[in-house]
């Protein structure tokens, strides 16, 4: 293991990396970090839960700076990225999952938007390249327009069959006080990174998007995920409780595409009322809303996902690292 880092200089960045028994992803993950011009200051490996031989795959990858944090009990994703928050010492973090890559010049570009920022405590995000098993396509499709809600942004369609603002969490940078004072929220079964930007934002942080892809998310689709099995009924509870953090349009939009999506809500019918019923009494559903709903409902899963891909990618044969 890397020896202990001397004091952070000003604008150190923390990189976090929450991981679970994916050591050969892990690696590329913390390689994609330590090798950004500028480099962060440190990395942080957390892994979720005991790892006895992830220690010495680190110590072979010869990383600088890379530090490890091993926790008693598996506390999942976001618990893993708050314990890596806590343990920084950079006046940024950001975060990059284990399966995740970033581009080359990612931290370079982020680092000159938030100083270029209209607030003093900005979060900036950029486009991300997903890699599907059957196409590449780029996400966000767009920025947010001037004076758009960055509720909306993130949730309303224009598509049927795919949105056009979206936030991943690999390409979060913020001051780490941001996070300290709003940790993500580890009741969640998905959703935590609109949850977690959504509440800064409300309380005075600012949303840069570079416009320039900064990293790579492998969306493996054929692997278990939590979001598989989460409750929508959970997701339901969690939008009335964050009812101020949307518009309207943008909390009937959340239920109506985001949460019905969830293959747990298309195998519960009684989902189907529930979620309706929430959107028109306590959001405004736009026509295409209404559409998108039933077509979440009378379209197969695999089948969307097909059509999103045609519609937005290209075939994986043609991917290669975008800069």
């Amino acid at each position: 293991m890397a020896p202990e880092a001397g004091p952070p200089p000003l604008g150190a960045v923390s990189v976090v990396i929450p991981t679970r028994g994916r050591h050969e992803l892990v690696l590329r993950a913390i390689r994609s970090a330590t090798e950004q011009q500028p480099a962060p200051f440190e990395v942080i490996v957390v892994a979720d839960g005991p790892d006895p031989e992830l220690a010495a795959v680190i110590e072979d990858a010869e990383t600088v700076s890379c530090r490890l944090i091993e926790l008693p009990n598996r506390v999942g994703a976001a618990a893993a990225r708050n314990a890596g928050v806590q343990a920084a010492r950079g006046e940024w973090v950001a975060l990059l999952d284990d399966d995740d890559e970033w581009l080359p010049g990612k931290l370079g570009r982020q680092l000159a938007a938030a100083a270029a920022a209209s607030c003093a405590r900005p979060v900036v995000s950029g486009a991300v390249s997903v890699r599907t098993p059957r196409a590449t396509f780029t996400l966000p499709r767009r920025l947010p327009a001037t004076g758009e809600p960055v509720s909306e942004w993130l949730t309303v369609r224009h598509g049927l069959f795919h949105g056009e603002g979206f936030v991943q969490t690999s390409t979060l940078l913020a001051p780490r006080r941001l996070f300290l004072e709003q940790p993500f929220d580890v009741s969640l079964p998905r959703l935590q990174e609109t949850d977690w930007l959504l509440r800064v934002l409300h309380e005075g942080a600012c949303l840069t998007v570079v416009p320039a892809l900064v990293a790579v998310w492998h969306d493996d689709e054929d692997r278990p995920r939590v979001t598989d099995v989460g409750d929508w009924r959970v997701m339901v509870a969690w939008a009335r409780a964050r009812r101020e953090l949307f518009t309207p349009r943008a909390y009937a939009a959340l239920l109506l595409s985001v949460v019905a999506a969830m293959p747990a809500a298309r195998y519960d019918l009684r989902a189907f009322p529930a979620l309706l019923h929430e959107a028109f009494a306590n959001g405004r559903p736009a026509a295409r809303d209404l559409l998108t709903y039933l077509q979440v409902w009378l379209v197969p899963r695999a089948l969307r996902r097909r059509l999103r891909d045609r519609m937005l990618g290209r075939s994986t044969g043609d991917s290669g690292r975008h800069g």
